[in-house]
C-alpha cells in the first residue's frame, strides 16, 4: 500500500480542492467556468451545490478531450514538439528537425527515460490531460446526484456523459500503453490504496463497461438540444460507435494473437498487460455484434449520415468529404468531435498554421500512391497515359484524373490554388529548389492539405474541430469486422458505401485480379488502403500499423517525387511577366527519390518493442504495480 503522494497518477486522483476552470469554446465550451464572488472559496462543496456550476464543471471536462492537431507550444497542445503520429507512418514525413519526430524517433534514440522530461515523446502517460479528466469525471459522477435544482433525468445523462469521457480517456492511453491502472473512483487524501496495472482485458471490459452504462441514458443525437449549440457533447451514437473503434483494437493482432508482439521474459508480457495471453476469436465476434448493434440503431434512429455530394464532379465529391471531416455546420457524418478553441482567428494560441510550412506534415510518394483513379481503378506508373500526368489530363488542368480524396488530402502539381495552379516542379513557386535539401512543406514533391487548405488565412472563421469518431470510419470498421468473422462480401459492400460517396466504382469490381470477395489477406490490404485515403491524417495509419504488428511497412524505404518541367522552361511560371512566361506547363518528368533528411534508426532497424509507448520510469518505480512495457 502507499499512503503519500508520491506519485503523478495518483495525485491527480486525490489532491485537494477544485480549481477555476476556463473553458475553450464560446458556444457551450467557451464562457468562464464560474464568476467567483468576493472572498469566496470554489471548492467541491460550492460547485455542486449549484446546478449551473455543477454543468460548467462538466463542460470543462469536455475541454480535456483528445484534439489531434498541434496548436501551442505545451506538453499537450505541442504534441512530440509540434509533430503529428501519422509521420510516424509510411504515409507522411516530418522534415521539421526540432520535432520530437525527428529527435526521439527517426534517429531512433527514444528511450523509456524521455517520458520523465520534456515534450518530445509520442503520448505522455502523465502529460496528456488525461488523468486530470479521468478524476475531474470521477467526481463528477460521485457528486452529481447530490446537486439541487436538476431532475434525475438531466443527472443520469450527465452521469452519462462522464462515463463516455473517462472510456474515450482511457482508449487515448490504451493505444499507446496497452493495460492501465483501473480507476474506478475519486480516491479520498487518507485513502490507502494500490492501483497496480490491469491486463488488457480488464482494461478493454473497464471501458465497454462504462460506454454499455452510458447509453441508454443518451439521446441518440443533439437534434432536440441544437445541434448547433451542444455539437461536441457525448451521444448514444457516438458511444456506441467508440465501444467498436475499442473493441476493433482489441481484437487486433497487436493484442489478440497466438504470440505476444515481442519474445522475451518480461513482466508485462506474463501478467498479460500487453496481450490477452492468446489467440480469442471472440473478440471478433464480440466487436462485430458491437457493429450490428450501432448500424440496426442507425437504420431505427436516422439522423447519422455521410456527407453526400450534390453532383458527380470531383469538384462536388471533394465537397462532400470535405464536409464530412472538416466542416461543423449541417454535419450528419461527426460521431464525436473535439476541439480546444473556438474559431480560427490566426491568434497566437492556433500556431497549426505557422507550423504547416516547416515541413512537419509532408505527404509520402507512397501515400499519393495509394490513392487509385477516379473510376476507382488502382492507381499505376506503368499505364502511360496515366503515368504522363498522374494527377490530371495532359493539357487540361480542370481535368483531375484521381481519386477526389487525394486532392483534399496533399496538394499536388497543377492543383487549383489561391485562384491558380500549384507549381511542385523543381524551381516552381510552391517547392523546393534541391530535392538533396528534403526540407520545407514540400520537400517530398507534395504539401500538406488536409485541415490547412490554402494556409491559415483560408481556415479564418473556422472551428477547427477534430473528428475523434465519423460515420465513414463506423462503415470501415463493420467492414474490417465481417472480414475477421469470414463474411468477406458483405465487408466490400461496407467500403463501397464509403467509396460511393466520392464517386468511386466497387472494389472489388475494380480489382478482378485480386478475389477480394474470397482472398481475406488481399482484401485486408485493400481495406487498410481505403482507410489510409479516408481518414488521412486524422490518427489513423500508425495505429493500423502497430495495431497489425506491420513491422513490414514500418522497415521499407520512403520516396519523394521529383517534378521536372519537360518544355525547356525553368523556375516559376506564375512569378514571370505575361509576355515572357507562354502557355502554362504541361509536359513534365517524374522520378522517385529515396527520403533521407535524417538517419532512419528506427526504419532501418525497427524493433517490435516500438509499437507501445513506454511508460516513465519513475512512475514503474513507485511500486503501485506499474509494469514497464517489453524492451524498455
Amino acid at each position: 500500500m502507499i499512503r503519500e503522494l508520491r506519485n503523478y497518477l495518483i495525485a491527480l486522483l486525490v489532491g485537494g480542492g477544485i480549481c477555476t476552470i476556463s473553458c475553450v469554446d464560446p458556444i457551450k465550451f467557451g464562457d468562464s467556468f464560474l464568476e467567483k464572488g468576493p472572498g469566496v472559496d470554489i471548492t467541491q462543496d460550492t460547485i455542486f451545490g449549484n446546478a449551473e456550476y455543477a454543468c460548467r464543471f462538466l463542460w470543462d471536462t469536455y475541454s480535456k478531450l483528445y484534439y489531434g492537431l498541434p496548436t501551442y507550444w505545451a506538453d499537450v497542445e505541442g504534441k512530440m514538439n509540434t509533430g503529428m503520429f501519422e509521420t510516424l507512418s509510411d504515409c507522411w514525413h516530418s522534415h521539421n528537425s526540432w520535432d520530437g519526430v525527428n529527435r526521439k524517433y527517426y534517429s531512433g534514440s527514444y528511450k523509456a527515460s524521455d517520458e520523465d522530461s520534456g515534450n518530445e515523446t509520442r503520448f505522455g502517460y502523465t502529460k496528456e490531460n488525461c488523468w486530470q479528466a479521468i478524476r475531474a469525471s470521477l467526481i463528477f459522477i460521485e457528486n452529481i446526484d447530490d446537486v439541487p435544482g436538476m431532475d434525475d433525468t438531466e443527472k443520469a445523462r450527465l452521469k452519462a456523459e462522464a462515463k463516455s469521457i473517462i472510456a474515450s480517456r482511457y482508449f487515448d492511453l490504451f493505444r499507446h500503453l496497452g493495460g492501465l491502472p483501473i480507476v474506478d473512483k475519486a480516491y479520498d487524501v487518507e485513502t490507502e490504496y494500490h492501483i497496480p496495472r490491469g491486463t488488457v482485458e480488464e482494461t478493454v471490459d473497464f471501458m465497454i463497461r462504462l460506454l454499455d452504462e452510458a447509453a441508454p441514458y443518451l439521446p441518440w443525437d443533439l437534434t432536440n438540444d441544437g445541434i448547433e449549440s451542444w455539437q461536441g457533447r457525448f451521444t448514444k451514437a457516438g458511444v456506441m460507435g467508440l465501444k467498436c473503434k475499442i473493441l476493433l483494437y482489441a481484437a487486433s493482432p497487436l493484442f489478440n494473437d497466438a504470440v505476444p508482439y515481442i519474445q522475451g521474459s518480461y513482466a508485462a508480457v506474463e501478467n498479460h498487460h500487453v496481450w490477452y495471453g492468446g489467440y480469442k476469436p471472440e473478440l471478433w465476434t464480440q466487436c462485430l455484434k458491437a457493429c450490428e448493434e450501432f448500424f440496426t440503431e442507425l437504420n431505427k434512429s436516422g439522423y447519422y449520415a455521410l456527407m453526400q455530394a450534390t453532383g458527380t464532379t470531383v469538384d462536388a465529391y471533394r465537397e462532400a468529404y470535405n464536409h464530412g471531416y472538416f466542416l461543423r455546420a449541417d454535419n450528419t457524418e461527426l460521431l464525436i468531435t473535439t476541439r480546444n478553441w473556438g474559431k480560427w482567428t490566426n491568434a497566437w494560441n492556433q500556431l497549426w498554421g505557422e507550423w504547416v510550412p516547416n515541413g512537419g506534415y509532408t505527404p509520402t510518394l507512397e501515400f499519393m500512391e495509394m490513392f487509385p483513379l477516379a473510376n476507382g481503378k488502382p492507381f499505376s506508373w506503368s499505364d502511360e497515359e496515366v503515368a504522363s500526368n498522374p494527377f490530371f489530363t495532359d493539357n487540361d488542368y480542370n481535368q483531375p484524373i484521381r481519386d477526389p480524396h487525394l486532392y483534399e488530402t496533399m496538394l499536388v502539381n497543377g492543383a487549383r490554388y489561391s485562384g491558380r495552379s500549384a507549381e511542385l516542379w523543381m524551381g516552381g513557386r510552391e517547392n523546393i529548389s534541391d530535392t538533396e535539401k528534403e526540407t520545407g512543406e514540400t520537400a517530398t514533391g507534395f504539401r500538406n492539405y488536409k485541415f490547412y487548405k490554402e494556409g491559415k488565412s483560408s481556415l479564418n472563421n473556422q472551428y477547427m474541430q477534430w473528428p475523434y469518431l465519423r460515420l465513414a470510419e463506423m462503415y470501415l470498421i463493420y467492414a474490417e469486422t465481417l472480414l475477421k468473422t469470414g463474411n468477406l462480401p458483405k465487408a466490400v459492400e461496407q467500403i463501397d458505401i464509403v467509396r460511393a460517396r466520392v464517386g468511386l466504382k466497387g472494389l472489388a469490381t475494380c480489382n478482378p485480379d485480386k478475389n477480394l470477395l474470397s482472398d481475406a489477406d488481399n482484401l485486408m490490404e485493400e481495406l487498410l488502403r481505403e482507410r489510409a485515403c479516408e481518414l488521412g491524417l486524422e490518427d489513423t495509419r500508425l495505429f493500423d500499423m502497430v495495431r497489425h504488428k506491420r513491422a513490414d511497412l514500418f522497415s521499407k524505404e520512403l520516396h519523394g517525387l521529383k517534378i521536372t518541367r519537360a518544355d525547356g522552361g525553368e523556375g516559376s511560371w506564375s512569378d514571370k511577366n505575361e509576355s515572357e512566361r507562354g502557355p502554362f506547363p504541361t509536359q513534365f518528368t517524374y522520378e522517385k527519390f529515396k527520403l533521407v533528411n535524417i538517419s532512419h534508426s528506427w526504419w532501418s532497424g525497427f524493433d517490435p518493442k516500438w509499437y507501445l509507448a513506454a511508460f516513465p520510469p519513475s512512475e514503474v518505480n513507485k511500486n503501485y504495480g506499474l509494469t514497464q512495457n517489453p524492451g524498455w
